[in-house]
């Protein structure tokens, strides 16, 4: 059923399942890519091959010191290199020194360079995602809400309005349900497509998963190609987080996060209800 939203009004729009599973995959991606760059620290390049290759590779980060004396860092893309000295390739080890290292110890976890509890963490909170999505698929599909955040073909024609109307193009979005068609359309993506193949990839990675399942490491092209897969996608992931948050901070951020606290969600101009 279609409600008339009202702004100003106050809608209750996130069960406590859905915002316990929130903060759970939140916390879990964190950790997933703090864990994630201290393993990739271990061998800090990206090869397109099956097996290690320099020939072929993609990125890579290197450091050292100049008969001088003096710190360098580098970063590698695609046979280009620039200087990253202090950010990249020689920077913090998360002891209060530097070090040749790929990413500094405030981003990695543990700081200090541990790769086996790298990659503990990472298989841990591995799981802590997936349990959380499913936790959220089960409830979502209990409640009978999950159409609403997945992009149906009636919400394909309003894409370009949507966009428009974000742009300042367009005084009105399309009508729309609690999320708009671009929401659905990110999250659709990330839920069906990233977080899959985030998956798939990382378990390729697994020696204990290749195995038992050759085919699967064959079909992203050799566990170094599935390495520079896994490390695109959390890439992508990422600049998902940040346009996400953007958009939270830009569209009311009290309002946003309280409501993923709360529940309630204080309707702005505009805003739909509904499905």
């Amino acid at each position: 059923m279609t409600e008339t939203p009202v702004a100003g009004q106050r809608v209750y729009r996130h069960s406590i399942a859905a915002r316990v599973t929130h903060w759970a995959w939140t916390l879990a991606m964190l950790v997933l890519v703090m864990s994630g760059l201290q393993i990739f620290n271990a061998a800090p390049y990206l090869d397109a091959s099956d097996k290690s290759n320099p020939a072929r590779r993609v990125l890579a980060f290197d450091g050292g010191k100049t008969p001088a004396g003096t710190p360098v860092g580098t970063t590698t893309i695609f046979g280009h290199s620039f200087t990253t000295t202090h950010v990249l390739g020689y920077t913090d080890d998360g002891a209060g020194g530097e070090e040749v290292r790929a990413f500094p110890g405030a981003l990695t976890l543990p700081a200090t360079q541990d790769l086996a509890d790298g990659r503990v963490w990472h298989l841990f909170f591995g799981w802590v995602l997936l349990i959380a999505i499913v936790a959220y698929f089960i409830q979502s599909a209990i409640r009978k809400d999950f159409r609403e955040l997945i992009l149906r073909p009636s919400d394909i024609p309003k894409l370009l309005p949507m966009q428009l109307y974000y742009f300042r193009l367009r005084k009105e979005p399309p009508p729309h349900g609690t999320y708009n068609p671009l929401q659905k359309a990110a999250y659709t993506v990330v839920l069906f497509v990233f977080i899959p193949l985030i998956i798939l990839t990382g378990l390729a990675l697994s020696p204990g998963v290749d195995a038992i399942s050759g085919p699967l490491v064959w079909l992203f092209g050799g566990r170094q190609f599935a390495r520079t897969w896994h490390f695109t996608l959390m890439s992508i992931l990422i600049a998902y987080f940040c346009v996400h948050m953007i958009l939270v901070f830009s569209t009311g951020p009290w309002n946003n996060i309280k409501s993923m606290i709360t529940g309630w969600y204080k309707l702005k101009d505009h805003d739909g209800v509904g499905i």
